[in-house]
């Protein structure tokens, strides 16, 4: 005698619904914002040995399409970058601050005779010593700085016109050199995210880059020269796949002509008309501005690979943001079925809708236990790198069950 087995409600309705990704339904999760400056301070493992902290834009771009990977071969989906603009400037900063010093190493040999060693010691010495960073938006406030430090060095014999010839100097070709060098890193970053592989079905990771808001002139840097790349394309001039990337547009930021990055925005209207990248995401839009906290990147909508978002939190109301949360698992339902099935009839169909978006429910629950019982060592970057939210609060041998409870289950369709 042959026994029927018993099947969860939801295997019983075949074209009804998709389970996405059913393939890794008792592995992992799908999608996740990838929070790069925690990532990058003090360095991280990707299992493989310890990658430092990266010191200019060459290695920010190249450590953010390892991270990226890396998160990727633990995951089944779209990996995302929410503050892609913030955590660039950082590496055109490095990159500005280097260059400074070696352009005015250069300016001091010439300047005072010194030879190759002299100078770049005393570059150093001076970098050390002035008691003040420089930055692309505070070389006049260094110069005042660099003019004091000679005046009270007067066995360096630096007058004060000629101080104010070497800083120019410096300013000037390392805005040149930092500028190359990031639309090299940013030429770099396109073609790596459209070759590298992941464990994840040896697929290309499913990459997107959300940025637009940071008005600093790192910032702004790094997003011009990501834009220019990508309008050039790869190298035959072919459009790129990947990165997705998602223009952020915020009135006061970058929407009116009297915004700091407005021109940014022009920029990427005419670039995504040839490349149909970036995408637009408008924080001012209703469901969007009741997170957003001026001053507080986290709280700005980004998106994801699957153009999926992830923002309010029902579990943690205090932790309505972007960064290290993502979406478990999604379902759709079959719209245009329902339809034929309802045959004109829009009561039937509605209560057939109703009685999916339960059935989906409930499989999503299903599928978010087997979720819950993975430990943190089965996800040693994602969880044990702390990307997830939450998640470096937990030892290796901790169910992730409760930090999942950031990320979201979502019931999509089709057909509409």
């Amino acid at each position: 005698m042959m026994h029927m087995l018993s099947l969860p409600r939801w295997q019983k309705h075949t074209g009804d619904i998709h389970i996405h990704d059913k393939d890794f339904y008792a592995l992992t999760e799908t999608c996740c914002q990838i929070d790069l400056i925690k990532l990058f301070k003090d360095g991280f493992s990707t299992g493989h040995g310890f990658l430092r902290e990266p010191n200019d834009i060459r290695s920010y771009t190249a450590l953010a399409c390892i991270a990226i990977q890396a998160n990727q071969n633990e995951m089944h989906g779209g990996q995302s970058v929410p503050n892609f603009d913030y955590a660039m400037a950082l590496g055109v900063a490095k990159t500005f601050r280097k260059w400074y010093f070696k352009s005015l190493a250069q300016a001091l040999q010439f300047q005072k005779g010194l030879n190759k060693a002299e100078a770049t010691q005393l570059a150093k010495t001076i970098q050390n010593e002035i008691g003040t960073d420089i930055t692309m938006g505070t070389t006049d406030a260094f110069e005042a700085a660099l003019k004091k430090y000679f005046s009270n060095t007067p066995s360096l014999a630096v007058t004060e016109q000629e101080a104010e010839k070497m800083h120019s100097y410096a300013v000037e070709t390392a805005m040149d050199d930092t500028n190359d060098a990031t639309y090299q890193a940013m030429e770099a970053l396109i073609h790596n995210l459209n070759t590298m592989n992941s464990r994840a079905g040896a697929q290309v990771p499913f990459s997107s880059l959300n940025y637009g808001t940071d008005t600093s002139p790192e910032g702004r840097m790094a997003m011009k020269n990501i834009l220019l790349a990508t309008e050039k394309g790869l190298g035959s001039g072919e459009t790129a796949i990947f990165p997705i990337q998602i223009f952020k547009v915020k009135e006061g930021v970058s929407y009116n002509k009297e915004d700091p990055n407005y021109d940014l925005f022009q920029l990427s209207i005419r670039v995504s008309a040839k490349r149909l990248f970036p995408n637009f995401s408008f924080i001012d839009a209703p469901f969007n501005l009741p997170y957003y906290k001026p001053g507080h990147p986290e709280t700005e909508i980004a998106y994801m690979g699957c153009r999926t978002r992830v923002m309010s939190n029902v579990y943690d109301p205090t932790r309505e943001i972007t960064y290290g949360r993502g979406n478990l698992s999604f379902t759709s339902i079959n719209l245009p079925r329902l339809a034929i099935l309802a045959n004109k009839n829009i009561d039937f169909f509605f209560e057939q809708l109703d009685r999916m978006v339960d059935l989906v429910t409930d499989q999503l629950l299903e599928r978010f236990e087997i979720q819950c019982q993975k430990k943190v060592l089965n996800y040693p970057f994602l969880m044990g790198q702390g990307i997830w939210l939450d998640s470096d609060k937990l030892n290796p041998n901790d169910e992730v069950r409760e930090v999942l409870k950031h990320g979201t289950l979502t019931c999509g369709f089709i057909g509409l």
